[in-house]
């Protein structure tokens, strides 16, 4: 059995390694050296939590690695209010930069407001299609593209099933002012119906709302499922708290999520998603445009990632098929 043990030191720890690699990369390569010291690329997030973080933080890395210094880079953070992801987007179109680079759904949406004028790379969309930044992933045809992060709920869902066979009652907490979430939801009634799984939905409009909504919707359920919602992400560690009173196991859409308290999800790692961001950055900024570039979607090479520390104080016992899988990795 092959098991992969995986803390916030180890995501640091692979960072600088590729920040020490991509140096050695970048001293090599002097013909466009001089120009990426001048370059101003705008950066967004629309909340700060540790899925989106890992992206920021990658993307950094990564830009630095390949000759970019940080100093070029403005880093901004709309604290999950729309208005601010606004006012953001007019000052990055004001300042004249080069590229924006905007982090998850909503962020991307204010961003392509500016597409026009300079190009939009995003990161973490889950459905670009729906979200309207594009009507091709093969050839984007808005003068935007990025990195998708599409959950593969029946994969999810398939785990929770062969952990829990007898699951019968699935909850969904989600915030429905969010695209990608709306998105999902779709996938779960879907699978939940072939599957003949009650699903009971819960709304949240805030952060403030996921503890208050989870209390509810945890005594009805056996498992729950939260896509990679950024409202619910900012609250995660307050809904893993409840989901452990009750204990009741919280399916997760990201690897970031189960780090900080969910109890297991099928993806990919969000720092991978970060790096192929910062490579597709730094493709448009040396002359490709973003029709050139078709988006990425992380669908192969996907672990099981599941809260060691969770299986504990759930009482789960993996099944030999999980528990002996080359995918899975625990998280401490």
């Amino acid at each position: 059995m092959k098991k992969h043990l995986i803390s916030r030191l180890g995501y640091l720890g692979v960072a600088l390694s590729i920040l020490c690699t991509g140096c050695a990369n970048s001293d090599s390569d002097n013909g466009g050296a001089a120009e990426k010291q001048n370059v101003s690329i705008g950066v967004a997030q629309i909340v700060d939590h540790t899925s989106l973080n890992m992206i920021r933080d990658a993307f950094k890395e990564e830009m630095i690695a390949l000759g970019y210094p940080e100093s070029g880079m403005d880093f901004q953070n709309a604290s999950n209010d729309v208005s601010n992801l606004n006012s953001i987007m007019q000052k990055f179109n004001g300042d004249n930069k080069d590229i924006i680079v905007a982090i998850a759904t909503p962020t991307a949406q204010a961003a392509a407001n500016y597409a026009s004028e300079r190009p939009v790379v995003f990161s973490a969309v889950s459905d670009p299609i729906k979200a309207g930044l594009l009507t091709s992933m093969d050839k984007p045809d808005k003068g935007i593209t990025g990195t998708s992060d599409e959950i593969q709920v029946d994969q999810i869902l398939d785990l929770a099933l062969a952990i829990h066979p007898d699951l019968k009652t699935l909850g969904f907490l989600y915030n429905p002012g969010e695209a990608n979430s709306v998105s999902n939801l779709e996938k779960v009634k879907a699978y939940c119906e072939e599957k003949n799984i009650a699903l009971i939905e819960s709304a949240v409009t805030g952060i403030s709302d996921v503890q208050t909504n989870a209390q509810v919707l945890l005594t009805k359920v056996d498992a729950v499922f939260v896509p990679n919602d950024n409202t619910v992400a900012s609250a995660m560690s307050a809904l893993a708290a409840e989901a452990r009173k009750a204990k009741v196991p919280v399916y997760v859409g990201a690897d970031s999520m189960v780090i900080d308290g969910g109890f297991a999800t099928v993806g990919i790692d969000y720092a991978q998603l970060g790096r192929e961001t910062a490579r597709m950055t730094d493709a448009i900024l040396s002359g490709k445009k973003p029709e050139e570039l078709p988006v990425a979607v992380f669908k192969t090479d996907l672990k099981i990632y599941i809260n060691e520390k969770v299986i504990q104080e759930l009482g789960i016992t993996l099944p030999d098929d999980i528990k002996n899988s080359e995918q899975l990795q625990l998280i401490q």
